[in-house]
């Protein structure tokens, strides 16, 4: 078997020829078929719902933990982990035998593993953790449950939010970085409206979990579930959902290979209007429990007047058609009630440009509809230039990653780049990431410090058979430190893109996003550059400073405190530490799947993924 040797400034590994693989992307796995069957038979291997292999070993750590000292209980290390110690946190080095059955057989797409990934921790692991928080047995879904108080939720959807930007709540944080947090229960909350019926996007969904967050009052409304489910794991999704009788299902459509039905949204009618959200959670406990998530909350839309022609009530930002074109594009009848729900309303106050990925191969003026150019379009029609605004970097920060190929100039640093760096009536092209660019991804200091400890990685599913592909990726990494929001320590599931300015003061765009850093999420030039082939189903709200009001083309960038000169109204919450701070020598990305047995985590484990 031919192995060779490759070495980065974060990793090395040993790479036989049978980990080499033509998959383009990691956070669109699909679950076994073993893991299902065995979920289906009641046994307690893992959540009752289909889910990534990641989620799944992350489950299973939380129920049978490996204590840090006990290592009688980690697996005798193999010849390559042997040489770990030697390398003084170098790096990983995997042979062909280390591998999981469902790693050897990526070639399977109904083998292929759901991949979703968070991280968020600080250098020093928390302090003010309770008995209950560090328990790697903790039930997510008893903690954070309680609606906020109403006038605080009032003051949330009337207050001094231009941008109805949200993170999530987060247990185990000081509460006042929770201020202006929401929770799925407020959400779904009677203050928000008196509700008639709902539709869930989603990509991971608990359906008896997602019930129980409705109020009871609101439980046995239509609800609709749009997943991108099949086979088994779509008999799994509907046998969750048998005992209740208000509930339907949507499959999105995933014709080509890899795909996913990755989109976060959630359409809730009411008696007074109609109100979209976007956001980055799956619907489970877990990630409304001790993740960074983010979402958008549109205002509530009032019901035109009857007799309204369906293209009235319009943005300027054109949401409401962009929106409409979105839900067309799965092609089902059940989502052509919700178009007429959506024409029938008033969305003009929109002030965000829709950005979505549907999965097909677009040529001519539909190249431009979906993915990495659909930004590039908004960026050269709606973006203002900014003196020596050739120079400002772009940041990008995620929770999984894809194959980019062999180098940068494959994908990254050509055709993705070029659609960031877009603005005004120009694009840019500069190869070779002549423009600074940031990836934000957590250090495996990051996950074992966090507050859910290792099993945090469980959502954070860049595999080793990925990562050693592309070392060259890893020079851009930068990690996760989100002191500004108080959330260092609560891994991110949020994925954002940004044009920062070089001295990180002004922002000149931000998008929060479903889109993990993958050609499948975002689109891959084929061709010639003629045809846009994309994998998935992915939604996101772009933020311009024109669609506020600001005519400078930036926004500031929001500090930590009042007497930072912030004005809630031109200055952006942007949910991390900038400037971000590169990885050090010792810095790894965090990789699931392989044991990270050096040091233990916040619950003093170790992490043995199998």
């Amino acid at each position: 078997m031919r192995t060779m040797l490759q070495e980065g400034a974060h990793g090395k590994w040993t790479v036989s020829s049978s980990d080499e693989s033509t998959e383009e992307n990691s956070d669109n796995e699909k679950p076994s078929t073993s893991s299902l069957l065995s979920t289906a038979q009641g046994k307690a291997s893992g959540p009752q719902y289909p889910c990534s292999e990641a989620r799944k070993a992350a489950h299973k750590r939380k129920a049978s933990p490996v204590k840090f000292s006990d290592k009688s209980l980690a697996p005798e290390s193999p010849p390559a982990e042997k040489q770990r110690a030697s390398q003084e946190g170098l790096g990983w080095c995997l042979s062909s035998s280390d591998e999981e059955p469902e790693d050897r057989e990526k070639s399977a797409p109904k083998e292929r593993v759901k991949e979703e990934k968070r991280d968020d921790a600080p250098e020093e692991p928390p302090q003010n953790h309770s008995k209950d928080e560090r328990s790697g047995n903790h039930k997510a879904e008893d903690c954070n449950e309680a609606p906020s108080e109403a006038q605080d939720t009032w003051d949330l959807l009337n207050g001094g939010n231009p941008f109805r930007f949200f993170l999530t709540k987060v247990t185990g944080i000081e509460q006042s970085y929770n201020s202006g947090a929401l929770h799925i229960k407020d959400i779904l909350s009677p203050l928000f409206g008196t509700l008639i019926s709902s539709a869930q996007f989603n990509y991971c969904i608990d359906v008896e979990w997602l019930v129980r967050q409705y109020p009871q009052e609101f439980r046995k409304k239509p609800l609709l579930i749009v997943h991108g489910e099949k086979r088994e794991s779509k008999a799994q999704l509907l046998a969750q959902a048998r005992p209740f009788e208000n509930i339907s299902f949507c499959q999105a459509k995933l014709d080509i290979a890899f795909g996913t039905h990755h989109t976060k949204m959630m359409l809730l009618l009411y008696e007074e209007g109609l109100r979209v959200v976007i956001h980055t959670s799956n619907l489970i406990a877990d990630d409304w429990h001790q993740k960074t998530q983010g979402i958008w909350l549109s205002p509530l839309y009032p019901r035109l007047p009857q007799g309204t022609a369906g293209s009235a009530g319009e943005s300027e930002t054109n949401f409401k058609s962009d929106l409409i074109s979105y839900l067309m594009a799965y092609n089902a009848p059940t989502l052509k009630e919700w178009v007429d729900v959506i024409q029938e309303h008033d969305l003009s106050e929109t002030r965000v440009y829709l950005l979505g990925s549907t999965p097909g191969r677009y040529q001519g003026i539909d190249k431009e509809k979906w993915g990495h150019l659909r930004l590039r379009k908004l960026l050269k029609e709606h973006a203002s230039s900014v003196p020596a605004q050739e120079s400002w970097p772009v940041v990008g920060q995620f929770s999984s990653i894809g194959s980019m190929g062999a180098d940068e100039s494959k994908w990254l640093c050509s055709e993705f780049q070029e659609s960031l760096v877009a603005v005004g009536s120009r694009a840019t092209s500069l190869l070779k990431c002549d423009v600074p660019v940031h990836l934000v991804y957590p250090t495996v200091n990051n996950v074992r410090q966090s507050l859910e400890g290792y099993p945090a990685g469980g959502s954070l599913p860049y595999s080793i058979q990925t990562a050693q592909k592309q070392l060259w990726l890893h020079t851009y990494f930068h990690k996760w430190s989100a002191e500004v929001s108080g959330r260092s320590h609560a891994m991110p599931h949020i994925k954002t893109y940004m044009r920062p300015s070089p001295d990180f003061k002004k922002i000149a765009w931000f998008l929060v996003t479903s889109a993990n850093l993958s050609k499948a999420a975002w689109g891959a030039l084929e061709k010639n550059g003629t045809q846009l082939m994309i994998r998935s189903y992915e939604l996101g709200v772009l933020f311009l400073p024109s669609a506020f009001g600001l005519d400078k083309g930036y926004f500031r960038v929001r500090g930590k405190t009042l007497s930072e000169g912030n004005d809630s109204a031109t200055s952006f919450p942007v949910p991390f530490d900038l400037p971000p701070e590169r990885y050090g020598s010792k810095d790894q990305p965090w990789i699931w799947n392989i044991p990270h047995t050096d040091a233990p985590d916040t619950h003093g484990n170790m992490w043995v993924p199998s």
